[in-house]
């Protein structure tokens, strides 16, 4: 598997300029045998950066990076590894199924962590193909901190490809959220995820959305956040999020969450209650 490392972080200009010709290329398109493997030996935390992402997604200031802003540090190299020719799908119009994250140890503000990121082999699903992106985060020479994204490619599918979802949680609601319409271009700003279902109202349209939607992984931090203001998760845990309808934007929702021990269950859900937007999990390690 070949290894491909930077001196810093890849710049977003060009990253998206990638996404787009990877998502023209030709239907022919034959892909490298190998996987790829990309590695950041030293990323810096810009203090600024972290503090817009924290006023977005609602998780208070302190001595540790919330628990998904790494996923925001490892996402340009996802961006590069879905826009590479050895890569098998083209990027625009991925659909983003789950999202899991391991925290070891909380990471300090201050560290300059390592990232490795890599996909694993594809599987069947009822819609397309299914696979993951994995991210792995070391501070000093030790393992802290891992993702696993879940992502499908529609195409004709398997209907009786097993499907690996999160059961269905039975919890009161405990909040209600307003989220404005520029909600996702706020995101977008702190994450540097431009995706342009989430910005505007004429760009989500280009894509079959009514109008904008909110980004999944605002939805899961928001969702930690609440948590961690009402109930101080532990410092390890495996937080999994399985997101199912889109969150459109602007809109008015409703979020709760129940803990038994070591678990706990929590969903974000429309305002009547009609639909489910993300279900999540929470584990004590």
């Amino acid at each position: 598997m070949p290894t491909r490392k930077y001196d810093d972080t890849p710049r977003f200009g060009t990253l998206y300029a990638r996404t787009v010709k990877a998502t023209l290329r030709r239907a022919d398109y034959e892909p490298d045998a190998d996987g790829l493997t990309l590695e950041l030996p030293r990323s810096a935390i810009d203090q600024d950066h972290l503090t817009a992402y924290r006023d977005v997604t609602g998780f208070t200031a302190g001595p540790t990076l919330p628990a998904t802003y790494p996923h925001v540090l490892a996402f340009p190299l996802h961006l590069d590894l879905m826009s590479d020719p050895s890569f098998p799908y083209k990027p625009m119009g991925i659909v983003h199924l789950s999202n899991t994250i391991t925290q070891l140890q909380p990471i300090p503000i201050h560290a300059e962590p390592a990232i490795r990121v890599h996909s694993t082999a594809e599987r069947p699903h009822p819609k397309g193909t299914v696979f993951d992106i994995i991210s792995e985060v070391k501070v000093d020479g030790e393992v802290v901190w891992t993702d696993l994204t879940t992502l499908l490619s529609r195409s004709a599918g398997n209907e009786n490809a097993p499907v690996d979802l999160l059961p269905d949680p039975e919890v009161d609601p405990a909040a209600w959220w307003d989220l404005r319409g520029n909600l996702g271009r706020r995101y977008a700003a702190a994450s540097g995820d431009r995706n342009p279902i989430h910005l505007f109202k004429l760009t989500a349209q280009a894509f079959g959305f009514p109008r904008q939607i909110a980004h999944g992984m605002w939805a899961k931090a928001a969702a930690l956040a609440s948590l961690q203001r009402a109930t101080r998760p532990p410092d390890a845990f495996t937080v999994r999020v399985d997101f199912r309808k889109p969150l459109l934007l602007p809109s008015r929702v409703q979020f709760g969450s129940k803990t038994s021990g070591k678990t706990t269950d929590f969903a974000l859900y429309d305002e009547r209650r009609e639909l489910i937007h993300l279900i999540g999990q929470l584990q004590g390690l």
